[in-house]
């Protein structure tokens, strides 16, 4: 009797688990920079699949895609902390005022279009908490539900002091970080040909494995006149931006990325989803 109850246990513990499902967030990038990237906003929204939204609060057109989001339960909203305007002829600048602010503005009072040209000009951390509070204080004011926080152009991610000034306000305010649970990165379609944004997305699905909790960030919008005419400042752009932001629209919009994730079994999830699956006291810096 004990021989058999031994066996029981030999093969039972020698038996294959289970694994958990993938899971993946997608995260949409620079909502309410203009009408073009809302249009798109409100696509990705009539579908009602789980996603979340980093807005730039920084940017005029920030309180059209509030407006846009309002009462959709599917979408987990983000502040997309922004010290740059990246655009020759359409740019922003600090939310707290530029004369506030002067480590972080331009001679004209708008920010600089790269991480590099904004650290050449040694911002200062009194600053930039002055300017953060500010674009938190203008989200928590729109009314909507703001759950994380992430950076426009990872412009704070290269320096200590800046991330521990954004994981300090996250802590205060109560809000989570992107990337801070362990969601690892996959290669993104920004730099992928138009053409081949579909095919680099279900590429990059079919690599996902079990068990893995995977982000997926889109840079989205319409190619419209609007967007066509914005030309990037920093030489690493791509040549037809517009296209570009379209293309990464119709790959996630496209049946066969719904159709990819429905075979492979991955679970699509927002941060609010994460949050209180996992908790943010959970949180680490990558």
């Amino acid at each position: 009797m004990m021989i058999f109850f031994l066996m029981i246990l030999i093969f039972s513990s020698a038996a294959p688990q289970p694994q958990s499902p993938a899971r993946a967030l997608i995260r949409c990038d620079d909502i309410g920079m203009c009408h073009s990237v809302n249009m798109a906003l409100k696509e990705v929204l009539d579908t009602g699949i789980p996603f979340s939204a980093s807005v730039m609060f920084a940017c005029p057109w920030y309180q059209e895609a509030v407006e846009i989001m309002r009462g959709k339960p599917q979408v987990t909203v983000g502040i997309h902390l922004t010290l740059n305007s990246e655009w020759k002829t359409y740019r922003w600048g600090p939310v707290a005022g530029a004369h506030t602010v002067p480590s972080l503005v331009d001679s004209v009072g708008y920010f600089f279009p790269s991480q590099a040209s904004t650290m050449a000009h040694h911002p200062t951390l009194v600053d930039a908490e002055r300017e953060f509070r500010a674009q938190i204080h203008r989200a928590l004011a729109s009314g909507l539900s703001i759950e994380y926080l992430d950076t426009h152009m990872s412009t704070i991610d290269e320096t200590p002091e800046f991330m521990a000034l954004a994981e300090r306000l996250a802590a205060e305010y109560g809000l989570a970080i992107s990337r801070y649970f362990g969601e690892k990165d996959v290669a993104g379609l920004y730099s992928a040909p138009v053409a081949h944004k579909t095919d680099t997305l279900l590429a990059i699905v079919n690599r996902i494995e079990p068990g893995t909790l995977r982000l997926l960030v889109f840079h989205i919008g319409r190619d419209t006149p609007e967007m066509e005419a914005m030309i990037d400042l920093n030489p690493s752009g791509p040549p037809d931006m517009s296209k570009h932001r379209e293309g990464e629209l119709r790959a996630l919009l496209s049946p066969e990325f719904r159709a990819a994730v429905a075979r492979r079994g991955i679970t699509l999830m927002n941060y609010r989803d994460l949050i209180s699956t996992m908790g943010r006291e959970t949180m680490k810096r990558p």
